[in-house]
């Protein structure tokens, strides 16, 4: 195991009702917030009416910014920032998912730094704080709600990065599993892509002697793949929601990645396809993952064999250890495709007619990965296995 620091202060409140109090906790840091949300799906359930209820009984005023869309726009970000500094706000509050709240965590950062909030994102410069963020969880999936990254797309070249910093953990994250009984179902499947995939980009690692750390990956994987039918098959089903909504949480505080060297090169390889496809990430994430690991698992079969057998609960041949790790590969193939999600390149229509120009967009002239390092001829034959 390697050594690490482990600190996450997000404030976690759980359960039925939970929105109710947000007017409570953000009257903790402001009077005065930019209420930041999505398409207007929250005013058609009703939960816009309960948090502004709340912010209003709490004497917290705020200023209004709908519109993120999925694979937040980079424009919205600067429009979010030029009204928060027309209006005095010093705290931002997001009701959504990943993409609201990393359109949040965007304007943060972007109204403490002098410079185009678009250099930290491609790292030509740095962020030293942020205004602090409160969220209102509406879709289990990215993790957000409690990490320290955002992920922007910038329409101009269709580039899609992102940024991590402790500072930009929100410092409450309100979770009522009952605000997902009205997700379409499409949306709670790629929500599980999501959540599946930053497990495996930790749990596929190099590093020796991790035990704590993949039995507590291993038995959230199983979580997911215990419930995920479950809530949409029935999806007024809160015991099956709160499973999936608290292990999306889980899956991205940094505690399942502690002591151990992590991956993400299925996650940057993914980027390119939603920055220029703008198809869902978690439906590209269904795509890519199990290309990746026909194309790394060699490297270490054995972790390949020990995911097949502890998550899926494949037989193991002794005698041929590929054999057992391909077949818990096809075992999460045939998950994912359970759910309706694609799993090939042309399940989502994308032909094969950019993977150069994705690629070189991914790694440049470097490498990306942990498990194994990938250039840019590695991203193309990926890409060509996903077809």
């Amino acid at each position: 195991m390697n050594n690490f620091t482990f600190q996450n202060t997000t404030k976690i409140i759980f359960g039925k009702g939970t929105e109710n109090t947000v007017g409570e906790e953000t009257a903790k840091y402001s009077k005065k917030v930019l209420l930041h949300y999505g398409g207007g799906s929250i005013k058609k359930t009703g939960l816009y009416d309960r948090v502004t209820k709340s912010l209003k009984d709490a004497g917290v005023e705020y200023v209004e910014l709908g519109g993120v869309k999925p694979n937040p726009r980079l424009s919205l970000i600067y429009e979010g920032i030029e009204l928060c500094r027309n209006n005095g706000i010093d705290f931002i509050l997001a009701v959504g998912g990943g993409s609201v709240i990393d359109s949040a965590k965007g304007i943060a950062a972007g109204m403490c730094y002098e410079g185009d909030v678009w250099d930290l994102y491609l790292r030509k410069g740095t962020a030293a704080k942020a205004l602090p963020v409160g969220v209102v969880l509406t879709i289990p999936a990215a993790g957000s709600e409690s990490s320290g990254s955002s992920v922007v797309t910038k329409e101009e070249g269709q580039l899609k990065r992102d940024i991590g910093y402790d500072f930009l953990r929100p410092r409450f994250s309100i979770l009522n599993p009952e605000v997902c009984f009205t997700l379409p179902s499409y949306q709670t499947a790629c929500g599980a892509a999501d959540i599946m995939a930053h497990i495996m980009e930790r749990y596929f690692t190099n590093t020796p002697n991790v035990e704590l750390t993949d039995r507590l990956s291993e038995a959230t994987m199983t979580t997911m793949i215990n419930n995920v039918p479950a809530a949409l098959a029935a999806p007024n089903d809160y015991n099956a929601f709160a499973e999936i909504m608290w292990a999306g949480t889980f899956a991205h505080n940094d505690l399942l990645g502690t002591g151990r060297e992590q991956d993400w090169s299925s996650h940057k390889i993914e980027h390119e396809l939603s920055g220029i496809y703008d198809i869902a990430h978690g439906a590209g994430l269904a795509i890519i993952f199990p290309a990746w690991m026909k194309y790394v698992y060699k490297v270490n079969v054995n972790r390949f064999v020990q995911f097949a057998v502890r998550v899926w609960k494949v037989e193991q041949d002794f005698s041929d250890p590929e054999k057992t790790a391909l077949e818990g590969i096809a075992k999460l193939e045939d998950f994912f495709r359970s759910l309706g999600l694609p799993t090939r390149l042309a399940d989502a229509g994308i032909t094969e007619d950019r993977f150069e120009e994705m690629a070189e967009k991914c790694v440049g002239s470097g490498t990306i990965g942990g498990l194994k390092k990938l250039d840019k001829n590695d991203i193309v034959n990926i890409y060509r296995l996903a077809r």
